[in-house]
């Protein structure tokens, strides 16, 4: 089953969930690359942000999501940037008739597994002097995603709920370092935990759960498709979450690991 993406509810935190892309890109040391490829583009904005780095460059913006990529044209009023509907864990950077010299991909490697593979195939294919540059979540093992996945293991729908929340899941940043160096690269890795401070102006009962409906809660919603099933799972989730993210005097913390990598292509 394929995860239904919705632009509006990921759209919610772009401040927080944009901050990542930007220091990401922000390493990148090309000057005039005339291709850049994104790699899990979503609903566009940030993929526009390259396109005004690098007004003269050929932009692509590349995603499975059909909803994604709607919002994204639609932002998109320019025709800057081609909008692009494939599965990476199948295309190939040959499918954009011409080698890129920036490769992005930004929060998106954790869905697919055995990415690392796709990650030595990509910098292998990159020019000498080209760039690939990737962020993934570090946080796999917070109350936020420990606490979906313990909800799901009491369900009446455990076995299909805890199918649909696997996937690949993000590798640590020495590894990121050693694949691409092995690919021929110079790399940069870090990791960053970021405290992002959600709803200080104590308007919304449950901004955890708002922070996961855009992301790591999509599996859950799509199959628990019958509203009263749906719901109880996600109170008794909230409920958990609100224990674990507890609002203080400056909104509700929510610290978010990720982990990231910049590689300049060698030989």
């Amino acid at each position: 089953m394929s995860t239904i993406w919705n632009p509006v509810q990921y759209a919610k935190f772009a401040g927080e969930r944009g901050r990542p892309f930007a220091e990401l890109t922000a390493r990148i040391g090309a000057s005039e690359p005339a291709l850049v490829a994104d790699l899990g583009c979503g609903n566009g904005p940030l993929t526009l942000s390259l396109a005004d780095r690098w007004p003269s460059a050929r932009i692509v913006g590349i995603d499975s999501s059909t909803q994604m990529l709607d919002a994204a044209r639609a932002l998109d009023e320019g025709g800057r940037v081609e909008w692009v509907q494939a599965d990476l864990a199948t295309w190939s950077l040959n499918a954009l008739g011409a080698i890129p010299d920036v490769v992005v991909t930004n929060a998106t490697l954790q869905w697919i597994p055995r990415h690392l593979e796709l990650i030595d195939t990509w910098a292998r294919e990159l020019r000498p002097g080209g760039w690939f540059a990737l962020q993934v979540p570090g946080n796999y093992g917070a109350p936020s995603h420990r606490l979906m996945r313990e909800v799901a293991t009491r369900h009446a729908r455990a076995g299909e709920l805890e199918a649909a929340l696997k996937r690949g899941g993000s590798a640590e940043p020495a590894t990121y370092l050693q694949v691409l160096t092995r690919a021929g690269c110079r790399v940069d890795a870090w990791e960053t935990t970021y405290l992002h401070v959600l709803d200080p102006e104590n308007q919304i009962a449950d901004p955890v759960l708002e922070w996961v409906k855009g992301t790591g809660l999509r599996p859950v919603i799509d199959l628990l498709t019958e509203p009263a099933e749906r719901e109880a799972f996600v109170q008794e989730y909230a409920a958990r979450l609100r224990e674990a993210y507890p609002r203080t005097p400056a909104g509700v913390i929510l610290p978010f690991r990720r982990i990231f990598a910049v590689a300049e292509k060698l030989r």
